[in-house]
């Protein structure tokens, strides 16, 4: 593809805990050798090896992780609980805005790091995902992405998977040289969301939980709280997860950031739309995804993030999905 030429400015995303949903900018310096063909050599643009910023960040990056520099509107006027980009040290980080200033400006929340942060216009575009060589959404004035080029074969969904298990089998000890985030340390937790937490997260009430764990991100699985353990940490009782042996429901102990009530029903009237971010039941929880095409009027294709893989899905297996953001849930109706 284009964008994986040398001397080609691309975006790089990473799995490494702290790095997950952001964006850096680099250049493409080197083709892969024919031992390694979807790996790349990349330079970073703000990412430097030594404290000084002299000599920037050179990584071998996997293509699936690699995209051209997104398109941004030269003027937008942004809403509340749209899926936006946030420009913070030094690269784009995925969010949804939550309230309008006064002041013109914007609060962000990140679902990553359950945090919210003030942001400027000038510092946001609108989220978009490269799927299958287009942008989707396209950018406004531009022709809607064509059916046809978001068919993805078993062939290509096969390749995918592959690549994205082997870079989650790589060694996270590996040192890597970036600046941690300053996100994980701002000092702006979502504490105001806490009001009656104590009641709502209260022994024998149904949850719904998720873990940071590779392979699990972006789900969410039903649950029941059996114990108090201490402030804000629960164990919490599987509804469908057993043990090794399956002689019981796995247990597990989780901090108030992985936990949060079973989201209220949405009842659909109509079908699903392209483009509406979804939850869709697999593999007994529900996993976080976006519709990139409608086969019929009950039967659908869903795009996930975390695996770069389009699966299909009957309406009864999907739900819109909605975020629990300061003790308020908040449908996200398309991204």
């Amino acid at each position: 593809p284009p964008h994986l030429q040398p001397g080609s400015q691309v975006e790089i995303s990473s799995n490494d805990p702290g790095f997950r949903g952001s964006w850096y900018t680099g250049v493409i310096i080197k083709r892969p050798s024919s031992k390694k063909p979807n790996k790349f050599l990349v330079q970073y643009t703000h990412l430097f090896e030594d404290e000084a910023g002299t000599t920037p960040l050179k990584e071998t990056i996997d293509a699936v992780d690699i995209r051209p520099l997104a398109p941004r509107e030269s003027t937008r006027k942004f809403k509340f609980s749209e899926e936006v980009d946030a420009y913070y040290n030094d690269g784009w980080w995925e969010g949804v805005i939550t309230k309008e200033l006064e002041n013109g400006n914007f609060h962000v929340y990140f679902k990553r790091s359950k945090e919210q942060l003030e942001f400027g216009e000038e510092q946001l575009r609108l989220h978009r995902e490269w799927i299958n060589g287009s942008w989707t959404p396209p950018l406004a004035g531009d022709e809607q992405v064509k059916e046809s080029d978001r068919a993805v074969t078993e062939a290509k969904m096969k390749f995918n998977k592959v690549v994205t298990q082997e870079k989650l089998k790589r060694d996270n000890a590996a040192s890597k040289k970036k600046s941690k985030s300053v996100l994980a340390g701002s000092g702006e937790k979502l504490g105001s969301g806490k009001i009656t937490m104590d009641k709502i997260f209260c022994k024998g009430a149904h949850v719904e939980v998720t873990s940071d764990e590779d392979g699990f991100e972006g789900a969410w699985f039903a649950g029941t709280i059996v114990k108090v353990v201490g402030k804000d940490r629960y164990l919490v009782q599987y509804e469908s997860l057993r043990t090794d042996d399956d002689t019981d429901f796995l247990k597990e102990e989780f901090d108030d950031l992985h936990i949060r009530p079973c989201p209220p029903e949405i009842v659909m009237a109509d079908r699903f739309q392209k483009l509406d971010e979804v939850d869709a039941f697999y593999n007994d929880g529900w996993w976080v995804g976006v519709i990139s095409k409608v086969l019929s009027d009950s039967k659908y294709e869903v795009y996930f993030k975390a695996t770069k893989e389009e699966m299909k899905f009957e309406h009864s297996e999907l739900r819109l999905h909605q975020d629990w953001i300061n003790g308020k849930w908040v449908a996200a109706f398309q991204v």
